[in-house]
């Protein structure tokens, strides 16, 4: 009798919630067609959420679906900085040092930093998003406090699945399935869109990270869809076999977030045609072409840049 109470009782909880969900975005179906043979083709588990700001209809395919971050990890790291910025731990300008033995493989130019580099906060933050540089991101999730001050600030701010794994106690088995941090695609699209509304930390610090997630380097999967005289703000993960961008695109029709996500790809060659890029160019391309048929620019195909 006790558990059908309990049941009864998470049923009603979940039901209001679908609700709750249901009347604030609508869902749009059509946008839903074009979309879902794409995911549904892809060799792995793919996932996409999709919002329209201004009309507020919502795609979702596999949205709340946990995903691995890689280098998408480094928003919340970006919010956590400010954060203390706001608190007047940290200072945007503040002089830092640089030391050798903070270098750390992958993307990024700050290993090849001098040990001894005399460097400020911003440039670290800048390298971070920018060029995804992990020695300053690692660096920047230090000055933040690390996951357990990272990951309460996203629980604060409601988000359930969004955490970051690596070098957070309590977290190694999530790490050891996810990597440096998971999310949902839901989620992901949700936090860039409060960065973009001047919600995330304070309408100041959102501004400041809103310019720096428009300043990536990597533009070469899903944003090369997009016509170079748009403004986006965008973050991309990659790791061999999962390949993740956030992407919020100020259009002249209004503004559009999406998340792509795959993990589990059976692709994991690093070339310029893997699947999980090619599925992020066709996403990004339906979704532009579906809120502004009428913009008259074509991509380039010719692979000459």
């Amino acid at each position: 009798m006790k558990n059908g109470l309990q049941l009864l009782v998470l049923f009603l909880i979940m039901s209001l919630i679908s609700t709750t969900l249901s009347a604030q975005y609508k869902i749009d179906k059509k946008l839903e067609r074009q979309l879902r043979p794409l995911i549904d083709s892809f060799h792995g588990t793919a996932g996409v959420y999709v919002r329209n700001l201004k009309t507020g209809k919502e795609t979702a395919i596999n949205a709340d679906t946990i995903f691995p971050t890689a280098s998408i990890i480094k928003v919340p790291i970006l919010v956590g900085v400010f954060n203390k910025i706001e608190q007047g731990i940290l200072n945007y300008r503040q002089p830092l040092l640089y030391q050798g033995s903070m270098s750390r493989d992958g993307s990024g130019l700050m290993q090849y930093f001098k040990d001894s580099t005399k460097v400020e906060l911003n440039t670290v933050i800048s390298l971070m998003i920018s060029y995804s540089d992990n020695a300053a991101a690692v660096w920047c999730e230090n000055m933040a406090g690390g996951g357990v001050e990272i990951n309460a600030w996203l629980a604060r701010n409601g988000f359930q699945f969004t955490r970051l794994n690596s070098r957070t106690p309590g977290r190694e088995k999530e790490k050891e399935e996810f990597g440096w941090g998971q999310t949902t695609p839901r989620e992901m699209a949700q936090l860039l869109v409060m960065i973009r509304n001047g919600e995330a930390v304070s309408p100041l610090a959102s501004d400041r990270m809103y310019r720096d997630l428009t300043h990536v380097f990597w533009d070469g999967y899903a944003l090369s869809q997009i016509p170079p005289a748009i403004q986006v703000a965008s973050k991309q993960g990659m790791v061999n076999a999962s390949r993740s961008e956030a992407v919020l695109v100020n259009a002249p029709h209004g503004d559009y977030v999406f998340y792509i996500a795959t993990k589990n790809n059976k692709d994991t060659r690093w070339e310029p045609d893997n699947e999980a890029w090619q599925l992020a160019r066709k996403v990004s391309s339906v979704i532009w072409n579906y809120y502004e048929p009428a913009y008259h620019w074509k991509p380039d195909d010719s692979k000459k840049y």
